[in-house]
This record gives structure tokens, sequence and C-alpha cells, in this order.
């Protein structure tokens, strides 16, 4: 399989890595040196993109995918308020999207793991719940978008939780999330419930960015000959 990798930074160095090790060519590389040469007959030269660039040109990036016929895979955060506007240019183009807040397979079973919580701890109304993400200085959206997705399988199954804020709350309808950024912290994200006699938390923390990056080609791998929205849940079948 022919990749362009959207974006080469850390994360898409260590994408090329195991794209490589597992049989597949990098054919174009877009990074802030070159971005001239994103382009649709270059990107026509690949059989999938993957794309980890910044919230500011990803909606760019995906059209241009769309436009070229090729599949792309998106692990870009922060640009979630135009997320309808990308799926219907992915239709009308007859296009192929995959997006994912976070391509750890852990961190997806995880996803899932969090819903179930949330839906036993449904009507506990004795239970407080907070969040905590903690990354990178370097990382720019807050709060992440795995956060995010842990806090909407919250909201999804806790009747009382209405919207999710991004900073400790004492109002019921609201689920606080902290943000912390410090280091070269690869991501680590608490879900933590708290009684006046218990206490009760999930942590998932990740080591490095490999699993991101091994999701990641897997996604592509998955989304090749494929047409529409997908997500991990259809590649891991959750």
């Amino acid at each position: 399989m022919k990749i362009a990798l959207i974006g080469y930074g850390k994360m898409g160095k260590e994408i090329e890595r195991i794209a490589l090790d597992r049989g597949h060519g990098i054919v174009l590389k877009i990074d802030i040196t070159n971005p001239e040469e994103l382009t649709i007959s270059n990107l026509q030269k690949a059989d999938v993109a993957i794309e980890f660039t910044i919230p500011t040109s990803a909606t760019a990036n995906y059209q241009l995918c769309f436009e070229a016929g090729i599949p792309v895979v998106s692990g870009t955060t922060g640009w979630l308020e135009r997320l309808p506007e990308v799926h219907q240019q992915c239709k009308n183009l007859n296009g192929t999207f995959f997006y994912a807040s976070n391509y750890s397979l852990g961190v997806n079973i995880f996803f899932a793991l969090n819903k179930k919580l949330a839906e036993l701890m449904g009507n506990r109304s004795e239970y407080s719940i907070e969040m905590k993400e903690i990354h990178h200085t370097q990382k720019l959206d807050a709060p992440s978008g795995t956060a995010i997705t842990l806090a909407e399988g919250i909201i999804e199954n806790i009747p009382e939780k209405k919207a999710w804020v991004n900073h400790t709350t004492t109002v019921t309808s609201e689920l606080g999330i902290v943000s912390e950024r410090e280091g070269q912290v690869p991501g680590t994200h608490i879900v933590t419930y708290d009684s006046e006699v218990d206490y009760i938390e999930i942590t998932h923390c990740a080591k490095s960015r490999k699993g991101f990056a091994f999701g990641a080609v897997l996604a592509a791998e998955y989304s090749f000959g494929k047409k529409g929205i997908l997500s991990m849940n259809d590649l891991l079948n959750i």
C-alpha cells in the first residue's frame, strides 16, 4: 500500500517507521517545509493518506483528499465543530474518512470501559465525577480529543450530566475536565467517581507514541478500498 503522510513531525515519523515495517511505502511527506507539494496530483500517487497536522489546516487537507479520491485517516484534534461539514463533504465527493480522537487500541477499549462504568453509575447521585488529562507541552488543544470522547461517553449514560467544561466544577449538570500540560507526557486520562465512603478511578496511560501510530496504520489498512465514514469501532468491531 502506498501512503501519503500529511504532517511529518514526531507522530508522522513514528507512523512511517511502522508502515515501512509492515511492508508499505511512503510516496508523499508533507510538513511545514513543503506545503506547496500537497496537491491533488501528488495525493493521487497514494492509496491512502494519514493526516496528523494542526486544527487550522486539517479540514482543508481532508477536502483535498476527497477531491483526489483517496481515503484519509485523520488524527488531528481541535477542529470537531466542523465535523458535520467534513462528513457532508466526504459524502458529496463519495470519499472515505476515518476519524478517531485517539488511535491507540488500548484507549479505544478504555472508551468502551468508560461507557460501561458510566452506565453502571448512571443513577448513583452520591458520586461526583471528574476527569483529568495530562499531555506534553506541545499539544495545542485542550481538553484533548480523547478527553472529549470520554466525556461524551459519560454524558450519554449519566442523565444529570448535560455538558462538559474545561475546569473543575461543582455544578451538578456539568462534567469537569482538568487539562494539564507537562514535559513530554504522551497522554494520560483519568476518570474518577468520588463519594463520602469510597473512590473509583479508571486510568489509561500511554507509554509512547508508538501505540497511536500503530493504530493509525491499522486504520489506513482498514480504509483502503472502502467508502464512507469510518471509525475505530468499525476497525475493532466494538
